[in-house]
């Protein structure tokens, strides 16, 4: 039985009338899931739809039911896809899955353009940084998802995600990474500031995981694999990351200067940005970052996954985030 039958079936029954599925293909990319757009014709209807279904391998291991509740609780509060269902165990289509409404016209920029937003970068970064700051902005307590993820306590919340991401390290390195190693010690020798409150962290908003309209709209925030409550100022490092930055040295994402991208960021989501707390996590991105490609070079090696995605982010991706902490490492020592 193919997919599309096995989706038909599945939404037959799901929604307790006939229906049929169309145009099912897979969208290129996606690293924690696969990802396929396809139509339902239900009641005379035509629905465009998004269905995320656990790969065989992947690049990181992701909550599923996290990134359902993410989508749950900011569909409406923000440019957030309406998430249909979740089936955690997944039978009928042989792996768990979730389905969501698609949203069509858009297009995500790839983080290895130059300029991908054009005269329009300006307002993208506006709606861009204000998107996150309005997602900093909300209490989790409010949400479904701060009713299942775990709240640390303010004061750990470095310590928490440090220890994630430096456990990924461990496991999954082949070969000695000396300078992601010297900055985990770094970061554990000089914690930062408690944030003033725990909020929803995205986890990998960033530039390429939303799309635009090409006229400076952005329609869909994407990409909630790893949403969870933590540090906001996570969020924001990441967003800023020079990885993600489209080789512009000027403007931080491609889109804005500095300051201002961290200034719309305070205005809406109402917080201060500490400039020792926001050099952390900096710091911390290019840690997160390097396990996120060790993880991936691992799983390509040795897990019989051969997506080029996962080849491409353990061999590029990984040495210019050990640039990275190399000049951040010398620039927080005083040696640059």
């Amino acid at each position: 039985m193919t997919l599309a039958e096995r989706l038909e079936r599945y939404l037959t029954r799901y929604w307790d009338t006939p229906t049929e599925v169309s145009n099912l293909s897979r969208i290129p990319g996606g690293a924690s899931r696969e990802t396929y757009r396809f139509d339902a014709l239900v009641k005379g209807q035509t629905r465009p739809l998004i269905l995320r279904r656990d790969p065989p391998g992947s690049l990181i291991d992701t909550d599923r039911r996290l990134e359902f509740l993410a989508f749950q609780s900011f569909h409406g509060r923000a440019p957030v896809p309406e998430p249909i269902v979740l089936e955690a165990e997944g039978t009928e289509l042989e792996r768990p899955f979730f389905i969501m409404s698609r949203v069509d016209g858009g297009a995500a920029a790839s983080p290895f353009t130059v300029d991908p937003y054009g005269e329009h970068a300006q307002a993208i970064g506006e709606a861009f940084f204000g998107a996150l700051g309005a997602i900093a902005a909300v209490d989790p307590s409010e949400l479904p998802l701060g009713a299942a993820a775990a709240s640390p306590d303010p004061a750990e919340c470095w310590r928490v995600a440090l220890d994630e991401w430096a456990g990924v390290i461990e496991a999954d390195e082949q070969h000695p990474q000396p300078i992601v190693r010297a900055a985990i010690r770094r970061l554990r020798r000089a914690p930062p500031p408690p944030p003033v409150a725990v909020r929803v962290v995205h986890g990998d908003y960033r530039t390429g995981n939303f799309l635009h309209d090409g006229q400076g709209k952005i329609l869909a925030l994407l990409d909630w694999e790893m949403a969870h409550i933590g540090d906001p100022l996570e969020d924001l490092a990441w967003a800023i990351d020079p990885l993600w930055s489209h080789y512009d040295t000027a403007r931080v994402a491609g889109m804005l200067p500095r300051a201002e991208a961290l200034d719309i960021w305070s205005r809406t989501s109402g917080l201060p940005v500490d400039a020792a707390a926001l050099a952390w996590w900096e710091l911390f991105s290019a840690v997160k970052g390097q396990a996120i490609w060790t993880s991936a070079a691992r799983e390509y090696r040795d897990g019989g996954f051969k997506d080029p995605v996962l080849a491409i982010s353990g061999w590029y991706t990984a040495r210019r985030h050990d640039e990275i902490l190399a000049e951040r490492l010398m620039r927080l020592e005083g040696l640059s």
